[in-house]
């Protein structure tokens, strides 16, 4: 979270046109990411998941494509806590 802090402090003194070319780098550098799914080590054997859940992107796409997943696992809405990480 340092490097964080920094770029906060950074932000605070560039001008409105720096700013914008800041944006227009990170957005460039993030592109081709889908912000939603996430492999975490240690989360799900690090297969790709919802960001922030223990929901595998396969169990979803099995439920999409109107197959039985291959778990027992029913996912429902709201998550619990022990669900999230």
């Amino acid at each position: 979270m340092k490097i964080l802090r920094e770029a906060e402090k950074l932000l605070a003194r560039m001008t409105r046109a720096e700013k914008a070319q800041l944006l227009q780098w990170v957005v460039q550098d993030l592109g081709d990411h889908f912000p939603g799914i996430a492999s975490t080590a240690g989360v799900c054997g690090g297969e790709p998941c919802v960001v922030r859940t223990r929901i595998p992107v396969w169990v979803l796409e099995q439920a999409r494509r109107g197959k039985p997943s291959l778990t027992s696992r029913s996912w429902r809405l709201p998550l619990r806590r022990d669900e999230l990480y």
